[in-house]
């Protein structure tokens, strides 16, 4: 029982894992809709796999270094290949110019920036535990934003056509890339003293489940997406630790 224990939720971390890398390889044949809805889907599991191992008390050593392993491929090398391609079929960057390199690069810094932010991350697991980060996570990041930002995009093309979007996408990855390594605390997912701030993540949590299975309504998560992301920096300047 104790082993079985300790399968459940590291079987959600490996199918979050298979999950990134076949939005990777959907996203090479040009199914950029599927392949984001896949890293909403790594995102679900991402949080069925902390709530099992909470509720069966089977947090492990081994479980903490394969759950970051997962995401860094389905929440940061999966949306930044998405991205990437984005920008080539949507955004119209071309090969060899200096948008196409521009684009790159700030792919690449994201999934380094979401790797160092992982890495960091376990350095500080053997430390008490409190109900804040240290910089915005990879989940969010590549998760919650990213994902559900393209899909808003292919489901509204007639604005997103008219937007320059050669120019957007690089400022996103490299915002994001810095908010993930900084310092500044954001808010984790936790039940907090507020009943209101519990019954809003309760709900919200409920919404993207909802969505994310339907595969609907990607406005609604790329709109709770930004708001947890401005609300929880803000929270993060204004509040102390809890």
């Amino acid at each position: 029982m104790g082993k079985l224990r300790y399968s459940i939720p590291n079987s959600f971390t490996a199918l979050s894992l298979l999950l990134g890398l076949g939005s990777i390889v959907t996203t090479q044949i040009g199914d950029l809709e599927f392949a984001a809805w896949l890293i909403v889907w790594c995102g679900l599991l991402d949080t069925m796999d902390g709530l099992a191992a909470r509720l069966l008390k089977a947090t492990s050593d081994f479980g903490a270094e394969f759950d970051s392993m997962a995401d860094l491929v389905s929440f940061g090398v999966a949306p930044a290949v998405l991205i990437f391609n984005v920008g080539l079929q949507i955004a119209g960057v071309e090969l060899e110019t200096g948008q196409f390199w521009v684009l790159l690069v700030s792919c690449g810094v994201f999934v380094l920036a979401g790797a160092m932010r992982l890495a960091r991350f376990n350095l500080a697991t053997d430390k008490p535990r409190t109900g804040w980060f240290t910089g915005v996570p990879i989940t969010a990041a590549g998760g919650g934003l990213l994902s559900s930002m393209v899909l808003v995009l292919l489901y509204h093309q007639d604005t997103s056509s008219v937007l320059p979007l050669h120019l957007y996408l690089p400022i996103v990855m490299f915002v994001l890339a810095i908010l993930m390594i900084s310092r500044l605390r954001f808010p984790k997912a936790v039940v907090r003293k507020s009943m209101l701030i519990n019954i809003f993540q309760f709900a919200n949590i409920a919404g993207i489940f909802v969505c994310g299975i339907l595969r609907k309504f990607p406005e609604y998560l790329f709109s709770i997406g930004v708001f947890v992301l401005v609300a929880g920096i803000i929270a993060g300047r204004i509040t102390r630790d809890e």
